[in-house]
C-alpha cells in the first residue's frame, strides 16, 4: 500500500533524473495525499514529459466518478487482467517522482508511522498508471495510481506491500508503451533490492494531511525507543512469501 508520499528534491534535480522537456517549478511537498495534484512523467510524442495529474485513477469507461471507488494503488499481481488497469498497462504507463513514502506499523501503542526513503537520499520513480477521464460536458481530467508489489525484507515488519520502484536504467522500458509490451513491462514490477531503502520512525503528525512541513521527516526518537523496528526479515532459501490475494490497496 502507498497512501502518502513526499517529493522534496529541487525541481532541477528531478528534471535531471527523469529527463523531461518541461522546466516546472514546484514546491517541496512532505505529505502528498490522495486526490491531490501529483507530478508524473510519461512518454508522449517521442519524448518524456512532466504532467500534473490527480492521484486516484478513474478509468475512461467510468460513467459516474462519484460512485466509483478511488483507485490510488493497483496491485502488480493483477494489473494485467483487472479492467481498471489493463488498458493503462498497455498504453498509459507513467512514473511518480518521489523522495520517499510513509507506511504505518501496528504496535501495542497504536499505529506508528515510518518514513521509507533511499539510503543515499536520492529520488525514486514509482511505477504508475494513468488515464484520461472525460465528463459528458467535454471536460477532461488526467488521473493516476501507484503500482504496489510485495514488501522486501526492510518493509515486511512494517507492512506487506510497498510501491514498485523502477530503477533509472529501466525508465525507458517502463515508459515506452509503443515498443515494450505490457507483459514485458510487468517484469519490472519487483520489490526494491535489499539495502536500497531505510526506514525511520516519524511523528504521528503525518497522520493529518493538513501537516506538510520539513519537521515530518525528522526521526521520532521516543517512538523508535518504544517500538523499535525489528531487523529486516530474510526470505527462506528456496521459498517465497505467499502472494497477497487481495485486488487493490485503497487508502
Amino acid at each position: 500500500m502507498c497512501g502518502r508520499f513526499l517529493l522534496t528534491s529541487p525541481p532541477e534535480a528531478v528534471r535531471r533524473l527523469f529527463l523531461y522537456k518541461e522546466q516546472p517549478n514546484f514546491p517541496a511537498r512532505y505529505n502528498i495525499a490522495p486526490t491531490q495534484p501529483v507530478a508524473t512523467v510519461r512518454n508522449e510524442h517521442g519524448g518524456r514529459h512532466f504532467e500534473l495529474v490527480r492521484w486516484g485513477l478513474i478509468p475512461s469507461w467510468v460513467k459516474d466518478p462519484a460512485s466509483f471507488t478511488l483507485l490510488i494503488n493497483g496491485r502488480a499481481e493483477t494489473v494485467l487482467e483487472k479492467p481498471s488497469f489493463r488498458n493503462s498497462m498497455r498504453n498509459c504507463r507513467c512514473l511518480f517522482p518521489a523522495s520517499g513514502f510513509y507506511e504505518w506499523r501496528r504496535t501495542p501503542e497504536g499505529k506508528q508511522p515510518f518514513l521509507i526513503r533511499p539510503v543515499d537520499g536520492g529520488i525514486m520513480g514509482f511505477a504508475g498508471l494513468w488515464q484520461t477521464w472525460s465528463d459528458p460536458d467535454g471536460g477532461d481530467i488526467d488521473t493516476a495510481a501507484i503500482v504496489t508489489t510485495e514488501a522486501n525484507s526492510l518493509m515486511a515488519p512494517i507492512h506487506n506491500r510497498m510501491p514498485a520502484i523502477i530503477m533509472p536504467e529501466q525508465f525507458d522500458d517502463w515508459l515506452d508503451t509503443a515498443n515494450v509490451m505490457a507483459k514485458d513491462a510487468h517484469k519490472l514490477l519487483r520489490s526494491a533490492p535489499d539495502g536500497y531503502l531505510e526506514a525511520i520512525s516519524v511523528s504521528s503528525r503525518v497522520n493529518s494531511v493538513a501537516n506538510d512541513d520539513e519537521a515530518l521527516v525528522e526521526r521520532d526518537e521516543v517512538a523508535a525507543a518504544k517500538a523499535p523496528l525489528p531487523a529486516p526479515r530474510r526470505k527462506k532459501a528456496g521459498g517465497e512469501p505467499p502472494d497477497n490475494q487481495g485486488q487493490l490497496d485503497l487508502f
